[in-house]
């Protein structure tokens, strides 16, 4: 059983469903695996315990919202 796993911000349900569509849809057709043997993980963080570049991603929205 091939396992898939994102790691990313929380998304609505509507689209955790397309991600997990596609993901699958894409991962069959290039390893020939059935549809039907994938399992998906999504693991969800806070920006506030996600960072780049040395900055927490909730700190950079702050600063991009106040530039608009």
């Amino acid at each position: 059983m091939p396992v898939i796993t994102m790691e990313g911000p929380f998304l609505p349900d509507d689209k955790k469903e397309a991600l997990v569509k596609g993901f699958t849809k894409i991962a069959s057709e290039i390893t020939n695996i059935p549809q039907e043997a994938f399992v998906i993980f999504i693991k969800e963080n806070p920006y506030e315990n996600m960072a780049q570049g040395g900055i927490l991603i909730s700190e950079k929205l702050k600063i991009q919202n106040t530039k608009q």
